[in-house]
């Protein structure tokens, strides 16, 4: 099969051709039809994550179809559509996974960094990892849910019931979490790049109240803020822009540091937390709101050969909603 291989970190992704590979007991062989470019996928080849698997076939959002069954899954049949994300593998024994919080096992796994991803026309599953797909849908609209909208799903609950949210970076997350916030009757506040006024117009197109500027105070005080830029600075700023009460959300996997700030930003009860990965509950919670709200999302596709030009233009800021590879 042909893939973007990851030989080491800082490096472009070579185009290789890699042995077809095979499905073990409880596993699935899918045919990748889309895979998203994901934030995270930057940080695994720019080298802000540490000890990936190497070489690597990056990605982790996947939408493709069942093309071999591996023994033992009653789960899927061969042809079925099906969605593979980020959390790849649990031990299903230890304190977390005993107390629904599987998403913080020290023993997982991760689709794209510790297990071959989907940046290949074939990639291989454990099937009680995988999430049926909407047949309604493309694969490519479909392929950002696996990440940009699980997380997202995931930050947004952290919220809890907050009516006025304030999100952070506008980008893939960002524009399918605004949607489903919208759906729930909230009011969303975009902050993007100082000067992005075409990310502040498609913050505006996918619902948002208000959208300007990361140098620029909330218009009104916030119940909660969703932080999708790995930018430290944001995190007293979003303090700032908060009410008593409220909570600052980290919602990426990697951060540049967060500098020194005054106690009193965080009194008042105010709270600050990092997101970790998702659980299979939170898929399947997401899978059936995004449908329920009608999600639609806002794709460039790439061929899969050009998935170099993908990350460099995510890493430019310079798309509006996900890039997407395609295998056809």
């Amino acid at each position: 099969m042909r893939a973007m291989l990851l030989r080491s970190p800082r490096t472009p992704l070579e185009w290789a051709t890699l042995p077809e590979p095979r499905p073990q007991a409880g596993e699935l062989l899918v045919k990748v039809g889309a895979c998203g470019v994901c934030r995270t996928d930057l940080h695994v080849v720019d080298g802000d994550l540490s000890d990936p698997r190497l070489p690597l076939v990056p990605g982790h959002e996947i939408v493709g179809t069942v093309a071999e069954v591996g023994a033992g899954v009653d789960a899927f049949d061969v042809g079925d559509r099906v969605g593979i994300p980020w959390l790849g593998y649990t031990c299903g024994v230890c304190t977390y996974c005993a107390t629904g919080r599987e998403n913080l096992c020290d023993a997982a796994r991760f689709t794209g960094y510790t297990i071959d991803g989907g940046y290949a026309e074939y990639a291989v599953a454990d099937s009680r990892y995988c999430f049926r797909m909407p047949s309604d849908r493309s694969d490519i609209e479909l392929a950002p849910w696996l990440c940009a909208g699980l997380i997202g799903y995931r930050a947004l609950r952290m919220a809890g019931d907050g009516n006025c949210l304030g999100i952070y970076g506008f980008g893939a997350a960002a524009h399918i979490v605004a949607q489903i916030a919208r759906y729930q009757g909230r009011k969303i506040f975009a902050f993007t790049r100082r000067g992005d006024t075409a990310g502040q117009r498609f913050a505006r197109e996918m619902g948002a109240t208000w959208a300007g500027g990361s140098d620029e105070a909330s218009p009104i005080a916030l119940d909660a803020a969703l932080l999708f830029a790995p930018v430290g600075n944001l995190v007293p700023k979003a303090l700032r822009d908060i009410a008593k009460g409220g909570t600052v959300i980290c919602a990426g996997i990697h951060m540049s540091d967060i500098p020194r700030f005054p106690y009193a930003l965080l009194w008042g009860e105010r709270q600050v937390r990092s997101v970790a990965n998702l659980t299979r509950s939170d898929g399947i919670e997401f899978m059936a709101i995004a449908q329920d709200a009608a999600i639609r999302t806002s794709v460039t596709p790439f061929p899969l050969s050009a998935a170099n030009d993908a990350l460099r233009a995510l890493r430019d800021g310079t798309l509006s909603g996900a890039a997407v590879l395609t295998t056809a």
